[in-house]
């Protein structure tokens, strides 16, 4: 038994569909794809005018994807969601059918927009949905027939419309992933200057008020700046608020620590080197200089390198060239060199490990950070900057440091400044567990400097009364130096509390 033929317009319409498909297939430019989808229609199948529109549902906007038969101006306008048809056809995801376009006054805009527009049309607008988005809509002009069967060509455009979801599909999500980066770039600006804003230095004694200052001047300038200090005082802090805070800011930051580079590969870590240059030169490789090309390169314990490669900074500093190892061409940097040492540069030039000329051109500005010992007025700051940062990052609260504890912090000589203090407050944060920083929270090397005046191992007796000394005081912290309401918070009578505050020999006037 012969199967029944398909009629014509079956034909007709597959054959369309695999056209479009087809002319969506051949380029990677959604407009070009949409354009040649609606002159396919128009030779096709007869469309008198037709436009993509691409919605944006975060924005509520819709703008033109592609446009056949109107005027140019149709490209360049957008169309909000509210009070008109596209808009609500965006919402509710439904498709409209106009049979007679010029009793409808829902579309008499769009049809003013027509090239051309002499007899009845039938308007009909689809919504391009995926999961229950709608990603874009497809609005066709057709001559008006009072006996068309709409049902049918409605059937046919739907099929046109889940042919363009899949091109629309793609540049959403395209559009989507850069809007992601553009925002986490705009975001991670905004933290690093914000990290990085002079405001959030810590320390407000004198001698870092000077520092500010400093870094303030020198931070809109090209100049070579030299930071010098102990090791820990934050001189790579220092040297990111000049970065940040400066007209290079969105440019790379290179740090390099000169210590910790084997001499037999710090040449090549600075300048770069050629495929073949060395065993295990597999391939060329830019350096650090060269990566900084437009922004600033941090170089930390700079006294470390050896006089061979003093020799080709210097270079560098004068001519700002250089060439990769095992190359020849010169390479051209426009970077902003900031330097670090915790050494002597001037004992060191005395003794031969530094050259003098190289020093001059280090030295044009520096900054010396003083040790945390010569400004005691920072250190509570920075406890309590520390022991905020720590308790958010080991998800502990953690309300207040107690006050013997901060006389152990401020009576500590700290050798290894604020980075030794910073270790010491997230060791404290680890060990407690009631929201206050005890002194027995800190490291042994604290609390035997607290107790210098006691014998090496407590007596029972003498244990409880330190402990016992230290409720007191942070009960007097708390209520001020009142003597009844520390009564009342220790669960006992003023009379103890006067008599243990004369034994303890506390001094009330500290804590009102």
């Amino acid at each position: 038994m012969n199967k029944s033929k398909p009629i014509p317009k079956t034909i007709k319409k597959l054959s369309i569909l695999v056209e479009i498909n087809k002319a969506l297939s051949r380029t990677l430019v959604l407009n070009e794809a949409l354009l040649a989808s609606l002159r396919i229609l128009m030779q096709s199948y007869g469309i008198k005018s037709g436009v993509v529109f691409l919605c944006n549902n975060n924005k509520k906007l819709i703008s033109t994807g592609a446009a056949i038969g109107f005027k140019k101006m149709i490209e360049e306008k957008i169309f909000g969601f509210d009070n008109n048809i596209l808009g609500s056809i965006a919402v509710s995801g439904k498709p409209v059918v106009i049979p007679q376009a010029s009793k409808e006054t829902s579309v008499e805009k769009l049809m003013k927009l027509r090239e051309s527009f002499n007899k009845e049309e039938t308007f009909i607008i689809l919504p391009i949905t995926l999961d229950y988005r709608t990603l874009g809509l497809l609005a066709v002009t057709l001559p008006y027939y009072p006996r068309r069967d709409y049902d049918s060509t409605l059937k046919f455009f739907t099929l046109v419309a889940s042919a363009l979801l899949q091109p629309i599909r793609v540049c959403h999500v395209i559009e989507a992933e850069k809007e992601t980066l553009i925002n986490q770039n705009v975001e991670l600006k905004q933290k690093l200057h914000q990290e990085y804003n002079f405001d959030n230095l810590i320390g407000n004694s004198h001698e870092m008020r000077d520092v500010y200052e400093q870094v303030a001047k020198i931070a809109k300038t090209d100049t070579t700046v030299l930071i010098w200090g102990e090791s820990g005082t934050g001189k790579e802090l220092i040297a990111e608020a000049i970065h940040f805070n400066s007209l290079r800011s969105d440019k790379p930051f290179i740090k390099v620590n000169c210590a910790a580079i084997p001499e037999t590969l710090i040449e090549s870590e600075f300048f770069g080197h050629e495929k073949g240059a060395f065993t295990g030169a597999v391939a060329a490789k830019k350096g650090r200089f060269e990566l900084a090309n437009q922004g600033t390169i941090f170089l930390d314990e700079v006294g470390e390198i050896s006089l061979q490669t003093q020799v080709k900074l210097l270079r560098v500093l004068q001519s700002q060239q250089f060439e990769r190892v095992g190359g020849t061409e010169t390479i051209t940097t426009d970077a902003r060199i900031i330097t670090a040492t915790n050494a002597n540069l001037e004992k060191m030039i005395e003794n031969g490990r530094f050259r003098e000329d190289l020093y001059y051109r280090l030295n044009i500005f520096s900054i010396y950070i003083p040790p945390l010992r010569d400004r005691k007025t920072d250190i509570l700051l920075l406890a309590d900057h520390f022991m905020l940062k720590y308790g958010r990052k080991h998800r502990k609260v953690i309300k207040r440091i107690s006050t013997p504890a901060i006389d152990m912090l401020m009576r500590y000589h700290w050798p290894g400044n604020v980075r030794e203090l910073e270790n010491c407050i997230e060791r404290a944060v680890l060990l407690c567990d009631d929201q206050v920083i005890h002194s027995y929270h800190l490291p042994p090397s604290l609390q035997t400097a607290e107790s210098s005046n006691t014998v090496p191992r407590l007596s029972l007796t003498d244990a409880v009364a330190s402990y016992e000394k230290e409720l007191i005081q942070d009960a007097l912290k708390t209520t001020k130096g009142n003597r009844a309401r520390a009564a009342r918070l220790l669960n006992t009578t003023e009379r103890i509390i006067g008599y243990k505050i004369k034994n303890y020999n506390i001094d009330v006037s500290r804590f009102k």
